[in-house]
Parts: C-alpha cells; structure tokens; sequence
C-alpha cells in the first residue's frame, strides 16, 4: 500500500493542473530542505504567542504591508483567527449579527460564547448564488435590537462576491459595534491588478485572511488583523493561546514571511502579469454555448457590491459533478469545488499562461459536445433565473427553536429521516465545500429539507454532518 507522502508525489508527477488551493499551485519557490529547518522555540528564534523577537518583526511586517495595527500570523488556518476574534469581541450569552453564509468556524465560536444570533441572508442572484450582506440590512438589524455586540461578515465568498465593508463599518461603528470580517479568500485583496480593496482598508476591526487559498503560501498558513481599538488586542492574543497550537510550525511561520516578502518586493509585477492572463482567459471562453464563466455583465444591480473574478465560477447545462469529472478525468484539470450546476476553479499570482489555456481549451471541448442533449438540465438552470434555484431552495431561513449552544446541551439520538421530520436538529449539516450550514442546531427538520438532503447525494456532492447521512440518518434533540 502506497504511503501518503507517495501519493502525494505521484500526485505532483501527474500531469494534474490545479485549480485548487493552495495559492502556489505546487509551483517550486526558493526555499529551504523542510527538515533542515523544522525547530521549535529555541534560544534566539522568538515565540509565537509572545513575539519580542524575529516573529514579531515578521509579523510588523506583514501588518505594514496590509496596512492593520496589528497583525498575527497564524499556523492553524483561518479557522483559530475567527475563533479568537469572535471570542475576544464578546461576552458568554452576548446577540450578535452575523451573516447565515459565514463559515463553520464561526457557529462553532457562537456555540463556544452562547451568543444569541440574528442572522443576515445574503442576496440570491439570478444566478443561483449567494450575493451580497448590504449595509441597510445590517442598518435595519442593529436598528432593531441594540444589544448587539458584534457583526460577524464573510466578504469575500467562495465565488468571490464581495459586500460593501466600507459602507457596513460606517454604520456598525455608528452603534459603537465592531466589525469582524471573515475574508479567508481575499488575502490577494489590494496589491492591484483589479482586485477589490482589502476590507482592513475598508474600515473592518478585525480581518481574518488565508494567505494560502490566494497566494503562494503553505496550507494552514493566515493572518489575523486588527484595525481598530474596538476588539482589545489582549483579548484576542489570550483566545489565540487557548486555540492556536503551542508548538507553531516554524517551517509554515517561514513561508508566511516569504509570501509576504515576496508581496512587498514583486508584487506588482506578479498581479499584472495575473490580470493579463486572466482577461485573456475570459476572452477565450467568451464564444461557449452551453457552458458558460460567469463574468462581470452577469451580476444584476443589488446582487453584489463587488466581485473578484480570479474565482472561475463555470455553469453547466448537465451537474457541476459531471463537469468536475470531465475536467478531471479527461482533461487533467482538477477544480477546487462543484456545486448543483456549477464548478470553480481558484486561481492566484501564480497560476500559468498553459493552465489557464489548457482550461479554455478543454471547456471547448466539452461545449462542442454538450448540444441539444441536456435539454431538461438546460430547463432546470432556466428555472433558476424565477428564484427557485438549487442555492435557494437550500440556504433558506429555516424556522428556530432554539440557540445553538442549548441544542447541544441536551441528549441527541441519531434516528432515521422518516424519524427526524418535525424534529429539531442536534447538528449541523453542511455542504462541504464551501462548510456553510444548511442546517444549525437548534432548527426545525422539515421533509422539503431532508428530500434534498437526497438530492444532493444524488448529484454527487459532499453532505457532512456527525450522523451517517449517506444511510438516511440524521441527529436529532432528544428530550
């Protein structure tokens, strides 16, 4: 049997192009043999959770070229950073606003404090996707209930949409509430080359960022930015020593630096020879009939503030995981997420001229091949245009009957879906990627939902969730 690590170098000898992260795209940069310089904290090498030294300056850095007061480099991910802010910008049993798209991260830092949640849906666009948090809704809320002690966005999503922080920070700071940012994937944000302005130059208090999804960083590799004196940076530092490993990895604290390094010295370079090859990239997929990548003229007004568009988000007359099997298996291109009707593929500074033509090509290929054959798929992305699309049907408000932390406090029972309907979920369930819920704890089960529970494991996608889902199984409050 094949060792990971050989698996893994089979992997890279492949052919596969990735259109995944991490944002290096397994292209080799300058660095050190790994085990030559894999230490823990030693005498002149600083400490992670106590930075006086060399990690602090990295980190100064970093901040510096972000533009934050403080910034803290991060080895687990975006994940120990949302953490951390959540926790240090509340109290147990605070309300917050926070936006139904956020990341898994974020209900478990919600469950973590107890906080009482109002949640914020996002726009659904005409293209089936999940649009925008506008500013008059979180206006409308906070107006509503001023007990609210933080507002909790993520912006950019997956698909890259953005919401107006700017104009969001302007009204939270107006009812002295801080603004927390989950912007995992816009860590390229604000170095040109078209890209949207980083939200911690957009007036956020905390902005959390994955340097590895966008940029030519390890994996579990993020920052955490503080822009503000609204969440207090002893706080944050102290939730940092209870959710980041005590044994950082100096090897990934090393990457970081060199991403950041690399930033500073070439970045504007590396960004505009980026937009070259995508603006190529779109005039060479503009002709496709069936097939279609999402572009800038498909946005309706109100659907989003902004949009990243080194996200390519691909629509498809037959499943996004027919298309994902096609790219992959016929054409050696492995995507980053399939959804109901749609694929993506994530791109950075240093994807390739060949792999963004050998993406062009191959979805000719299979535009020539499609023709008249998926007529009722044809009709069913149609029908999505009227509102009643995949993403629709299944991020809508589902009725609560309880806060997350006290579903979890009672006795669950894992019980079949003809059992569960009327019950009220002791878990999450979420379609993974992107990790945001289609069900939180503490909601109504209801037969429309688990009937596409069903669906989507028809479709191929990924349902996660602690129960055995793919048996029909669901957790539900037992009491």
């Amino acid at each position: 049997m094949d060792s990971l690590k050989d698996m893994l170098l089979s992997y890279s000898r492949s052919g596969v192009y990735p259109f995944h992260m991490p944002g290096h795209k397994r292209r080799e940069l300058p660095f050190a043999n790994p085990y030559t310089i894999d230490i823990t904290e030693i005498d002149g090498f600083d400490n992670l959770h106590h930075a006086e030294g060399i990690l602090k300056e990295a980190q100064e850095r970093a901040s510096s070229l972000y533009g934050s007061r403080r910034c803290y480099a991060l080895v687990n991910g975006s994940t120990c950073g949302l953490l951390a802010a959540v926790c240090a910008a509340t109290k147990k049993g605070d309300a917050v606003l926070v936006a139904r798209n956020c990341h898994k991260a974020v209900y478990h830092a919600l469950f973590l404090q107890e906080l009482r949640v109002t949640y914020l849906y996002p726009v659904i666009t005409s293209n089936d996707l999940q649009g925008q948090i506008t500013a008059a809704q979180v206006e409308e809320a906070l107006r509503r209930d001023p007990k609210i002690a933080a507002v909790i966005l993520t912006s950019p999503t997956y698909e890259g949409v953005v919401s107006d922080i700017a104009g969001i920070a302007r009204i939270a700071h107006a009812y002295d509430v801080p603004l927390i940012v989950d912007s995992a994937h816009g860590a390229h944000f604000g170095f040109g080359g078209g890209f949207p302005e980083s939200a911690v130059r957009r007036g956020a208090d905390a902005v959390v960022m994955s340097l590895h999804k966008t940029l030519p960083s390890f994996t579990q590799t993020a920052l955490l930015h503080l822009v503000s004196d609204r969440i207090r940076a002893e706080d944050v530092e102290r939730y940092l020593g209870i959710f980041e490993t005590s044994s950082p990895s100096y090897l990934l604290l090393a990457g970081t630096d060199a991403c950041i390094r690399l930033l500073a010295e070439q970045g504007d370079e590396l960004f505009s020879v980026y937009r070259h090859r995508l603006e190529a990239f779109y005039e060479q997929t503009r002709d496709l009939r069936y097939l279609h990548v999402l572009c800038r003229n498909d946005w309706q007004e109100g659907e989003v503030y902004d949009w990243d568009d080194g996200k390519l988000v691909t629509a498809s007359p037959f499943t996004g995981k027919t298309l994902h099997r096609k790219l992959l298996e016929q054409y050696r291109l492995q995507m980053e997420m399939v959804s109901a009707h749609y694929v993506l593929g994530m791109t950075s500074i240093m994807d390739t001229e060949e792999g963004f033509s050998r993406l062009a090509a191959a979805l000719h290929a299979i535009d020539a091949e499609a023709s008249g054959e998926q007529d009722e798929n044809v009709r069913y992305l149609r029908s999505r245009r009227q509102g009643e699309g995949f993403t629709a049907r299944m991020y809508r408000s589902r009725l609560r009957e309880m806060e997350i932390h006290r579903a979890m406090a009672f006795t669950s029972r894992e019980v079949p879906f003809a059992e569960a309907e009327g019950r009220i979920s002791a878990d999450y369930v979420f379609l993974y990627p992107p990790g945001i819920p289609l069900l939180v704890p503490g909601e109504f089960i209801d037969g429309e939902f688990l009937e596409q529970i069903r669906s989507c494991q028809e479709m191929g996608l990924s349902v996660e969730g602690q129960a055995n889902l793919s048996a029909g199984r669901i957790k539900i409050v037992y009491f």
